[in-house]
């Protein structure tokens, strides 16, 4: 079998490209991609809009506020299938024995999946264009936010793909995902902190895990409108530690 330090640039780039559109097709002839998508704009946009004639202002603020808890669920629901379906039906072994490297496969099908996330995202470009006919929008900050849902993304998908190596089934892959991934989010909700600050007053536990653990602190600074390099570094670094991860578990059930 080739190892990555045998293949050229061109070999690499197509081993990449060959694994993202074999997921993509699977996902588009199962029609999974397109109910996930479907529901998710559609439940998102709906909200959207119901905050939008409420509080009558020109702005995608309540649209980034609920996103993350949104895509807690519908994240995982991406990457549950991505290596549980091959353990299920061992083609992990068929996969890895290709002309590919785990490398390779693991590029590819995360690559499958931002693209599912990026078309999820692209549902939400009718209210930009909205939102610039109705009112004069802060485009800057939309822009930031939308970098923002890109990266929380990265990340979370990475840990979906992660999860998703470690189980053969895929509702375990997609339960476990899920719980990490809204305990990411609601540990940097206000009313979660005020809570755990109550009670462990002397520790400030809420603060603590909000700051040091919680995805919020680092995805709202987007929200505002504020490209900070720190949270850009958080989310790349952490969306490559699971990726690292992934190729470790792989690695591990390669040797067996």
């Amino acid at each position: 079998m080739n190892t990555a330090e045998t293949l050229n640039r061109s070999e690499f780039l197509n081993g990449v490209r060959l694994i993202c559109g074999r997921e993509l097709a699977a996902c588009f002839d199962s029609k999974i991609a397109y109910v996930y998508a479907a529901a998710f704009i559609l439940l998102a946009n709906s909200i959207f809009m119901n905050d939008f004639f409420l509080a009558g202002t020109a702005d995608m603020s309540g649209y980034f506020d609920l996103l993350p808890l949104l895509l807690a669920f519908f994240l995982p629901a991406i990457t549950m299938r991505l290596w549980a379906e091959e353990h299920k039906h061992r083609t992990i072994e068929l996969l890895l024995t290709m002309p590919i490297v785990p490398v390779q496969a693991i590029l590819g099908k995360y690559l499958a999946a931002m693209a599912i996330y990026l078309l999820f995202l692209a549902g939400s470009l009718p209210i930009v264009l909205m939102l610039l006919v109705l009112g004069h929008p802060d485009v800057g900050r939309i822009a930031a936010g939308y970098l923002g849902l890109v990266l929380f993304g990265c990340q979370f998908l990475a840990l979906g793909m992660f999860f998703s190596a470690l189980s053969s089934e895929q509702i375990v892959a997609f339960v476990t995902s899920v719980l990490v991934s809204f305990g990411l989010v609601l540990t940097g909700m206000d009313r979660v902190v005020a809570v755990l600050d109550g009670l462990f007053p002397r520790l400030l536990l809420g603060s603590f895990v909000r700051e040091s653990i919680s995805v919020m602190p680092h995805y709202e600074a987007f929200t505002r409108g504020i490209l900070d390099l720190s949270a850009v570094i958080y989310f790349v670094a952490t969306s490559a530690l699971f990726l690292w991860f992934n190729a470790f578990v792989l690695d591990e059930a390669n040797r067996k």
